[in-house]
C-alpha cells in the first residue's frame, strides 16, 4: 500500500483553472444536463434534493465530458495516430464519440462481459473494440501491450489531468444552477468524477461536503481515504460495473484526500432499491453506477435531513433486460 498525505493545492496535478478551460472547450458540444427534483424524495429523505441528470448527457454518461476535452488537447500527431484506452463501458462509449466528433480514430479495451448496451454503442461509434477475459489479464497490461505495438497514446478512464478537468464541470454546472448546497453526493469509481467535482465545489462552494460514494462490495477508494494508504480491490462483484475500477489513481488518489470530506459505501441491495425509485417513481432511467450517490441518500448511509443536496446521476447506459432480471429479485417493497 502506498502512503499519501493532503498536498499543497498549488502541487496538485489539476486546478480549478482546468476545469473553467474544459468547461470552455465543451460548450455548444456537451449536453447541459438537466437537474430534477421530487417532493416525493425530499419527504423520503428529509431533505431539499438536486439531482444531476448525467444520463441525458451524450453517450449517456458524464463520461463525455472528460473524453471530449482529453482528446481535443491532443497535438495534431497524435489526433492523427489515433489513441487507446480501456474501459467497462461508458469512458468507452465516450471515447468512441469524442474521436468520431474530432476525427481521432480510437481502440478500446473492454472486458468480455461489459453490458452489450454499451459495446454495441462503442462499436456503433467507430471505435475498433478489443475484448478480453478478466481472468487472464488486466485490461491495463492488455492496453499497454496493444499500444506500444502500434504507437498510440492512452488516455485512461479517470487517471488524467484532462479527464478529471472535464469530469469537474459536471459540478461546475450544477453548482451554477442551484446555490447553497449543503452537501454534494457522488459515485465513486477510479475516481476521475469525484475528484474533478469535489475541486470544483471547494472552489464555487467551499462549505458545501463533498461525499463520495462506493459498493460496499468494492470499497478501495473509501478504504484508502480513510487510511490514507492507497489500497485496491480485484474484480469486485457489483451490480455497479463503472465501480469495478482496481484502486484510486495516482491523480485522483491525492485530489480526493484534499477536497473530499468523506466517504460513504452502500449495498448491492441499496443501488438496486435506488435504480427501481428513480425508474419507478421518477421515470429516469439510470445503470446502477449511475445510482449509487442516490442509493446513499435513500438508503440512510449519508445523513441529510434538513439539508440541500445536489446528488449526480452518473449515467443511464444499462441493459435493460439485464435491468429487468435484478428488478424481479429485488427484496420487500421500495415504497
Amino acid at each position: 500500500m502506498q502512503a499519501l498525505s493532503p498536498m499543497d493545492p498549488s502541487l496538485l496535478p489539476v486546478a480549478y483553472v482546468d476545469v473553467e478551460q474544459a468547461a470552455a472547450r465543451l460548450d455548444g458540444v456537451a449536453n447541459r444536463t438537466p437537474v430534477m427534483t421530487s417532493r416525493t424524495v425530499d419527504r423520503r429523505t428529509g431533505a431539499t434534493v438536486f439531482l444531476k441528470c448525467e444520463q441525458f448527457q451524450r453517450a449517456g454518461a458524464f463520461k463525455f465530458r472528460g473524453a471530449y476535452n482529453a482528446l481535443s488537447l491532443l497535438p495534431e500527431a497524435q489526433r492523427q495516430r489515433g489513441v487507446l484506452t480501456f474501459s467497462s463501458g461508458n469512458h468507452a462509449q465516450a471515447m468512441a464519440l469524442a474521436g468520431d466528433l474530432l476525427g481521432v480514430p480510437t481502440t478500446i479495451v473492454m472486458p468480455e462481459d461489459a453490458p452489450s448496451v454499451k459495446l454495441a454503442a462503442t462499436r456503433g461509434y467507430g471505435a475498433e473494440v478489443v475484448l478480453y477475459n478478466k481472468e487472464e489479464i488486466t485490461r491495463e497490461a492488455l492496453g499497454r501491450q496493444i499500444a506500444e505495438a502500434r504507437g498510440l497514446p492512452i488516455i485512461p478512464p479517470y487517471d488524467h489531468p484532462h479527464v478529471v478537468a472535464g469530469q469537474g464541470t459536471t459540478a461546475k454546472e450544477l453548482l451554477e444552477e442551484v446555490e447553497d448546497l449543503d452537501v454534494l453526493l457522488v459515485c465513486c469509481g477510479g475516481g476521475g468524477l469525484l475528484s474533478g467535482c469535489a475541486l470544483t465545489a471547494k472552489t464555487l462552494a467551499p462549505d458545501c461536503r463533498v461525499i463520495g460514494v462506493e459498493p460496499a462490495r468494492a470499497d478501495d477508494a473509501t478504504r484508502s481515504f480513510r487510511t490514507g494508504q492507497l489500497h485496491t480491490v480485484h474484480n469486485p462483484h457489483t451490480i455497479a460495473d463503472g465501480a469495478r475500477t482496481p484502486s484510486l489513481g495516482t491523480i485522483t488518489f491525492p485530489l480526493v484526500l484534499q477536497h473530499v470530506d468523506a466517504m460513504a459505501t452502500v449495498s448491492e441491495e441499496a443501488i438496486l432499491r435506488a435504480m427501481f425509485f428513480l425508474w419507478e417513481r421518477m421515470k429516469l432511467v439510470v445503470e446502477p453506477t449511475g445510482a449509487l450517490a442516490f442509493a446513499a441518500l435513500l438508503d440512510g448511509a449519508v445523513e441529510a435531513a434538513g439539508q440541500r443536496v445536489g446528488v449526480i446521476l452518473s449515467g443511464g447506459n444499462v441493459d435493460l433486460r439485464h435491468a429487468a432480471h435484478l428488478f424481479q429479485h429485488l427484496p420487500g417493497k421500495t415504497d
